[in-house]
């Protein structure tokens, strides 16, 4: 059997997660945030590749620290001004009295709200940035159904090199195992498209037929070139959060982060720079247990760390496939072109 992608192939095919949208755009506005809730709580855990990170509550997420269950996760344009728009999401788990227990009364509740942001200022302009209103209408706009991709939420301004970037998300349901689901806001400094193919890099021709495109015509390989020679404004980082059903550690989610950027290693050129800010954040649900069966020929017992490169290899091919999707689904914003506009014979059909 293979593993296919879930019924949405999105982050939300794993049960109990859900994902909402907020953002702005026109009279100066080019930005939004977007949050990741796990109904139910989760185990969390994050890795951080890039060398101009900018996050909040990451060092809760630690395997040795106290906290074991987080209820969401927020990714948001602004820079480090928008990692104000957690605090709305705080507020609307406060609200329905979810998060750490510190007092005696169900409501005297503390969330923990991991958060990460991109560099998306110069479209906006200058002061128009996610604050906690932000962060509070995505709560109010989460749902477990099909996620909305391309330039929405976080991905509102984002740009992967020279072209228009946006949400992306994709699932794989492990066979005879557990789920996994990625969200990433793509927004890389490096460049998520061959200049030689017209094709991404994450969109091989063995499996193109899954984001239905073909590579261009040389014409348009030639003028896209050529249009995007000059050197890429300095907009910047890609964010995201894998999802799982699997009961995880905090130390295997971490494995589950780690491999996550593999997958972006794969579909941006370069990933990781020193002003990438890459950081992906886990959650794992805990709703199913890792298979046992047969272990390796020489450790028999073993066979748990093998499910979990299972997992982590669902993830990093996840995280590929949705930097793709998230290139397709772009639309042009602020004058930055999508893939859709240089590229427009790589579609079998007309892009939605």
């Amino acid at each position: 059997m293979t593993d296919l992608p879930g019924a949405h192939n999105a982050i939300t095919d794993v049960p109990g997660i859900r994902v909402g949208h907020y953002e702005r755009i026109g009279d100066g506005w080019a930005t939004g945030t977007t949050v990741v809730l796990a109904d139910k709580g989760a185990t969390p855990a994050v890795d951080t590749r890039g060398g101009a990170p900018g996050t909040r509550e990451t060092s809760a997420l630690e395997p040795s620290t106290l906290i074991q269950r987080v209820h969401g996760v927020c990714l948001t344009g602004g820079s480090a001004y928008g990692l104000a728009s957690a605090d709305g999401v705080m507020r609307w788990l406060g609200e329905r009295g979810i998060g750490f227990q510190v007092g005696a009364e169900p409501g005297q509740v503390v969330p923990l709200v991991p958060a990460a942001v991109l560099f998306d200022l110069p479209l906006s302009d200058w002061g128009n940035r996610p604050d906690a209103h932000f962060g509070y209408t995505a709560c109010e706009a989460a749902t477990d159904g099909a996620v909305v991709m391309g330039c929405v939420g976080a991905g509102t301004g984002a740009t992967a090199g020279m072209l228009k970037g946006g949400i992306g998300t994709a699932s794989t349901v492990v066979t005879d195992s557990c789920t996994v689901g990625v969200l990433l806001a793509m927004n890389a400094c490096g460049e998520a498209v061959d200049p030689n193919s017209g094709l991404p890099w994450g969109a091989s021709v063995e499996v193109a037929d899954e984001f239905g495109i073909d590579a261009p015509n040389d014409g348009e390989v030639a003028a896209a070139r050529e249009r995007l020679g000059a050197k890429p404004e300095p907009l910047n980082t890609t964010i995201g959060v894998v999802a799982t059903d699997a009961a995880l550690s905090k130390a295997e989610c971490q494995r589950l982060a780690i491999a996550a950027h593999d997958g972006l290693a794969r579909a941006v050129r370069p990933a990781h720079t020193m002003y990438d800010g890459d950081t992906f954040f886990v959650l794992a649900t805990g709703e199913r247990e890792l298979p046992t069966g047969a272990g390796h020929r020489y450790r028999t017992t073993e066979t748990r760390p093998r499910e979990l490169d299972r997992l982590c290899v669902a993830a990093a091919d996840a995280v590929t496939r949705a930097v793709v999707r998230a290139m397709l689904a772009a639309v042009a914003v602020a004058g930055k072109p999508a893939y859709r506009d240089l590229y427009p014979s790589a579609f079998r059909s007309a892009p939605k």
